[in-house]
């Protein structure tokens, strides 16, 4: 599902916390179609590789809540299916981003000893991936401990000048190269309060940069 030419919903058809009045541009993604969205992947997931004992890695902090939402449909699909997911959820944390640009070296934080994953069946959940480059160092590292399989599963992937040529096996939304905020994706810690997905201002960044 891509999102190229889209002018986006104006602000005013939907409710979301005052203290961001001004900060935004429009909302790009409302709430319920994310949830319609996240519910097929879930399906799709659950078609590809039920009947097997997952591992959910997910990356916080702004996957937390895609990857909630996604387990919960996951495990509603498995108890009404004659196929069964087992799941563990584990997290880790990656840091590539200052204010609004990501940076040359990223730090992966977090997340039980990396070694338990060997001979697993690994789905990490991502909010974002842009470039990519960040999506395959984690990649590199999980892979020195050879699970028995990976797959990924990111909420949005952003269309960048400079791809990688990664894509992710699953994804809810394919988006123009702009900064977005909401649903657990932040701009220093600020909008993960959003339900929306939406497209932060250059006053929002002005408010809240570092």
């Amino acid at each position: 599902m891509s999102y190229d030419n889209w002018p986006g919903y104006s602000l005013d058809l939907f409710t979301y916390p005052q203290h961001y009045y001004g900060d935004l541009e429009y909302v790009l993604i409302p709430h319920g179609i994310i949830v319609d969205r996240t519910e097929r992947l879930a399906k799709d997931i659950m078609q590809d590789i039920g009947d097997n004992d997952i591992v959910v890695l997910c990356v916080l902090k702004g996957g937390y809540k895609f990857c909630a939402d996604l387990v919960e449909h996951i495990k509603n699909l498995s108890r009404n299916s004659e196929r069964f997911i087992s799941m563990k959820v584990d997290f880790v944390r990656l840091k590539s981003y200052h204010n609004d640009q990501s940076m040359q070296d990223m730090q992966i934080m977090g997340g039980d000893d990396l070694s338990k994953l060997t001979g697993k069946n690994v789905l990490i959940v991502e909010d974002i991936v842009g470039t990519g480059r960040t999506m395959k160092v984690l990649l590199n590292n999980i892979e020195k401990y050879k699970p028995k399989m990976i797959k990924v599963a990111s909420l949005l992937v952003k269309r960048t000048s400079r791809p990688d040529g990664y894509r992710p096996d699953y994804y809810g939304f394919e988006i123009p190269d702009l900064f977005v905020v909401g649903y657990a994706l932040d701009y220093n810690e600020h909008f993960r309060d959003l339900n929306h997905i939406c497209v932060i201002n250059d006053h929002g960044k002005a408010k809240y940069r570092v």
